[in-house]
């Protein structure tokens, strides 16, 4: 591998279950399981990790004799069986032959004691009376296979999307669903038939078995998805009021709207219950940091709903209100519930006096202790201008009013918007953009230690103090830091690599110069005098300029006073200009030629 070249990427490391998984692979012996196709299948996709299987399986002696099946005419229930390659517990045969099957391919698999349930510490138990210790044949027709949505760790709730959906929300309680539901036990009988007018019901109050909500709660709008549900999550609601007898059944959905209604508090005193839908993705489009927002609002009386204390439309002459989020300028529960509102959405919000006007200047129509209902409608919102293009005195100026915020809020008694104006205040990573941008690399990085202080994984401090650890010669440093952006947040990876590009281009330029910088000092026999090149102001090298450098100091004690190899970090405060920035370089060299230990002018 030549000096430039990047080092081979490191194994990847593997999963306990993949490791569990050769482990078990090794009882495989020759003739241990042997396959023969009974029907060919169709396509020419296998099944994998991640997917569930469905299929009927018969298990017969050597002599034919049938011992256990899921089919009916052999004394089943007609039950298919149900597995979850890498998830579900299986004999070893099952999981060596299933990836081989095509989907409508019927095949017998013949095994030996030790590769179904005889094998050592076997993770599944079988019937009583079965003939472990025989030989035998498992015949199984692969109905289907599919990549699976697990749901429940213990499998009991299992999805497969059947038409992809819109958006990125999914429902959650107390969302209000609108969807379309059939459902069939498991050996294919209709319990639950579809109706012309779609199901509506509430997440989180038992009106639909738990598995269903708990599948539901993964769909997005529009999807189409079939959710397997075992009896453990059969619960009786009024969607499906008799249960009893079921093992299983599959619920054919189609989640036709979901209206979000959200608990802000998780007590069920402050609610915001979604009525128009806005536009964007929730939550990434609405206003959760601190922003300039626009609401129309009708406020009333929670107990009497034409008891408006104030509308926007009216008493402000049809013009919006208009406020900073973040300064405490409107009740708490009002700022929590426009936080998560996206752009033209309009919800109602029933608030608790604590939250509204207890604890803020109350109109002189609301009562001490109401309860209150705000008909809310977001028109916009403005985020916080970017600071980066701004100079230093700017910036300490933008620091100056968030301050002076912090302090009225303080007073005033809002502590947590306090500290979060103080924190913002501080301003640490745009203070340490300044200091790298005056080449005060060592104040750059103590500012973004501040961040990481507070908070280890905070992305964009790695990302800056790495920046200043390069630019600053730190290279090991700030390929550490380069590299940790990628395990804190996976979305920085692209930024993350790039840096890592200039780190390496910004490593060879260095060492070139380092190269350069020291032509000439290995050349010499031991004893004699080696001169060192010095690059001068116009970017000429001169040589022995003043006295040449000895391997003697210049008192001739045979001690360096100087920093050697050996002792780079009493080096790392005191080196200037360009021997700072090259002595990382200068030290590899000199430790790939042997020597541990070299004085330096």
């Amino acid at each position: 591998m030549s000096h430039d070249d990047p080092p081979p990427a490191p194994a990847k490391k593997k999963s306990p279950a993949e490791e569990a998984a050769e482990k078990r692979r090794e009882k495989l012996t020759p003739g241990s399981l042997m396959k023969a196709v009974i029907r060919s299948g169709r396509g020419d996709a296998t099944p994998a990790d991640g997917d569930q299987v469905i299929l009927h399986c018969t298990i017969r002696t050597m002599e034919g004799i049938v011992v256990n099946s899921t089919r009916r005419e052999h004394g089943g229930k007609g039950i298919p069986l149900r597995f979850v390659l890498g998830k579900s517990k299986m004999i070893l045969g099952f999981a060596e032959g299933f990836p081989t099957m095509l989907k409508g391919e019927i095949a017998m698999f013949k095994m030996e004691p030790k590769i179904h349930y005889a094998e050592d510490d076997c993770p599944v138990t079988p019937p009583d009376g079965f003939p472990k210790d025989d030989e035998l044949q498992f015949e199984v027709e692969m109905l289907d296979f599919f990549k699976a949505k697990v749901v429940t760790e213990d499998l009991g709730v299992v999805k497969k999307i059947v038409d992809e959906g819109k958006g990125w929300e999914t429902p959650r309680e107390p969302y209000e669903v609108t969807a379309r539901i059939t459902a069939r036990t498991a050996d294919g009988k209709e319990i639950l038939p579809s109706k012309e007018v779609p199901y509506f019901f509430t997440l989180g109050k038992s009106e639909a078995p738990k598995g269903l909500e708990m599948g539901i709660g993964t769909m997005a709008r529009k999807e189409k998805a079939t959710i397997y549900v075992t009896s453990t999550y059969l619960t009786e609601s009024s969607v499906m009021p008799q249960l009893e007898g079921l093992e299983e059944v599959h619920f054919e959905v189609e989640l036709v709207q979901f209206t979000q209604v959200r608990d802000m508090l998780g007590d069920g005193r402050l609610i915001k219950r979604r009525v128009v839908d806005g536009s964007g993705e929730f939550p990434m489009d609405c206003p959760l940091h601190d922003s300039l927002l626009r609401v129309h609002y009708k406020g009333m009386l929670l107990d009497e709903p034409k008891s408006v204390f104030y509308d926007t439309q009216i008493d402000n002459d049809g013009e919006p209100l208009e406020f900073c989020s973040g300064e405490g300028l409107v009740p708490e529960g009002f700022e929590m519930c426009v936080r998560l509102m996206l752009p033209g959405e309009k919800s109602i919000v029933t608030c608790p006096p604590d939250f509204a006007y207890d604890k803020f200047p109350r109109p002189a129509n609301v009562p001490e202790g109401a309860h209150v209902r705000w008909e809310i409608e977001l028109l916009g919102f403005e985020v916080p201008k970017d600071w980066t293009g701004l100079t230093f005195k700017e910036i300490m100026e933008e620091a100056d009013k968030i301050k002076n915020t912090g302090n009225r809020l303080f007073k005033e008694g809002k502590f947590e918007l306090a500290k979060a104006k103080y924190e913002k205040s501080s301003l640490h990573l745009n203070v340490a953009a300044c200091y790298q941008k005056m080449g005060e690399y060592r104040k750059s990085i103590e500012a973004c230690n501040k961040v990481l202080d507070a908070n280890p994984v905070h992305v964009k401090a790695l990302y800056r103090r790495g920046m200043s650890y390069m630019l600053g010669g730190d290279f090991d440093d700030a390929k550490n830091d380069f590299e940790k952006m990628v395990t804190v947040e996976k979305s920085s990876e692209p930024d993350a690599t790039a840096a890592l590009v200039k780190l390496k281009q910004k490593e060879q330029e260095i060492e070139k110069k380092a190269r350069k910088q020291f032509k000439g000092l290995f050349d010499k026999k031991p004893g004699e005098i080696s001169e060192v090149g010095v690059e001068s102001k116009n970017g000429g090298d001169t040589a022995g300029s003043g006295e040449a450098v000895t391997s003697r100091d210049r008192d001739g004690s045979g001690k360096s006073s100087l920093p050697s190899a050996e002792s780079d970090h009493a080096f790392d405060e005191e080196r200037p200009g360009l021997i700072g920035r090259i002595w990382p370089s200068a030290r590899r060299i000199f430790s790939s030629l042997g020597l541990n230990r070299c004085t330096i002018l």
